[in-house]
């Protein structure tokens, strides 16, 4: 879009630069407030403020807000490694930090990568940001809608493409009818690397016109071998022949559902051999709070961290609980390895379900509930695939789903095929980019 930022657009970013000055003793208390629980919030402040230390100019910046998003960008990044380029990532979350500066840390010391906060959002900080860093082009992952970062980023010519994006129905039809500020924003990036035809089509609806398809790259990431052994040797100690269920990214809301089914399973099956359960919360700081709702429930448990080593082995004799609360981060492969079945949670609240392809790549059936707006592609073609259930967001309709009667979805050789079917996103976006750059004049 030549036009952007059009007046209206110019008047709303002087307006949003005013707020964020006035609020910026609330974000500075914010960070300190948060680094209570985690003093990474507290460190490494400057950086926040677009000074960014020791950059390597003509790097390819690749902001990724959190865990999840640069985990779906590591084979892109690992990918551009290995052409030579040198690549800066940016991370909001300090657990989007730490596993970028433990995956990344041989490039690291190598002068090849580096990891830094991402700019606050004002034009200061991102202006002083681009003027160090001198990025050649950036990769925004999944979908980050920053105005002043996109500003600032068109008015200074350096090309910023969404990558790995979706446009949720939620966002698209809000967007469409009532923040059409927010969908002239879309315009402002340089382009879009989307997951479907169907994110393409609702971008283009708004105006975007460099995109190119290239798919989903979490079907791309690399599976660590060593967590997967790691996980079966755990779940043959903890729970030896018993059915084992998994429930992971469990997020604030689903607690009470989740413990639900746990007790509707432990009934269901009876004289049988008693179930096994580990549960993953999403979200780090819910560890100690989940542990109490085990314990106030009545189920027996033990904290990963207890039980298991730095290694995930075992630590003395077995526990011999019903439940493993995953109290770690960065072993979801060692917890999907424990189970027979899995459910991926933020499906069963409004805010939409996470990511299912991790646990897609071990070959289980996997569940989640109704919500799935945030993971369209690839909810939908997995359900039509058949590898995918969702059910109701009660405990009695997910213990039925998932429990010893029930009929899984498609087994491993369709959950494989599946996979193969929608990988190579990584090639595909490589081979994009010069295309939608070129496209820029």
């Amino acid at each position: 879009m030549t036009g952007f930022p059009s007046p209206r657009m110019r008047a709303f970013l002087v307006v949003y630069d005013l707020a964020w000055w006035l609020l910026m003793p609330l974000v500075l208390a914010y960070l300190w407030r948060r680094g209570r629980r985690d003093a990474l919030y507290r460190r490494h402040l400057r950086e926040r403020f677009g000074r960014v230390p020791d950059p390597i100019p003509g790097a390819v910046w690749v902001h990724a807000v959190s865990l999840g998003e640069f985990r779906s960008a590591v084979p892109l990044i690992r990918a551009l490694l290995d052409r030579g380029e040198a690549v800066q990532i940016t991370c909001t979350t300090p657990a989007g930090r730490r596993e970028a500066e433990a995956v990344l840390a041989a490039d690291i010391a190598a002068d090849r990568a580096r990891v830094s906060w991402a700019p606050v959002d004002t034009a200061l900080a991102v202006a002083r940001f681009l003027r160090r860093a001198r990025p050649r082009y950036g990769l925004v992952m999944e979908i980050e809608v920053w105005p002043r970062l996109i500003a600032t980023c068109r008015r200074r010519g350096v090309p910023l493409l969404m990558c790995n994006a979706q446009y949720p129905s939620r966002s698209f039809e809000r967007d469409r009818k009532r923040l059409k500020l927010r969908a002239e924003l879309m315009t402002g990036f340089a382009g879009a690397l989307v997951k479907s035809e169907l994110q393409r089509d609702r971008f283009a609806a708004v105006g975007v016109t460099n995109i190119a398809v290239t798919g989903e790259l979490r079907f791309d990431q690399p599976v660590p071998v060593d967590l997967r052994r790691a996980g079966r040797a755990a779940r043959h100690w903890l729970a030896g022949d018993r059915p084992a269920y998994a429930f992971v990214s469990v997020v604030e809301g689903e607690d009470a559902l989740v413990i639900g089914t746990i007790k509707a399973l432990i009934a269901a099956h009876g004289d049988g051999p008693a179930p096994f359960f580990v549960y993953v919360p999403r979200a780090p700081e819910r560890f100690d709070a989940v542990a109490g709702l085990l314990e106030a429930a009545g189920l027996a448990h033990a904290r990963r961290s207890a039980v298991l080593d730095a290694d995930v082995a075992p630590i003395g004799d077995a526990p011999g609980v019903s439940v493993l609360l995953g109290d770690s981060m960065g072993e979801m492969y060692a917890y999907l390895e424990m189970a027979d079945r899995i459910v991926v949670g933020g499906g069963f609240n409004p805010n939409g379900a996470h990511n299912i392809s991790e646990a897609l790549s071990v070959g289980k059936p996997v569940w989640t509930g109704p919500h799935v707006w945030t993971i369209e592609y690839p909810a939908t073609e997995a359900a039509q695939a058949g590898v995918l259930r969702q059910t109701a967001a009660t405990a009695e309709a997910l213990a039925a789903s998932i429990g010893p009667d029930a009929t899984p979805p498609a087994g491993a050789a369709a959950i494989e095929a599946f996979f193969a079917a929608h990988s190579g996103a990584t090639a595909r976006t490589l081979a994009a980019i010069p295309g939608l750059l070129a496209q820029l004049g």
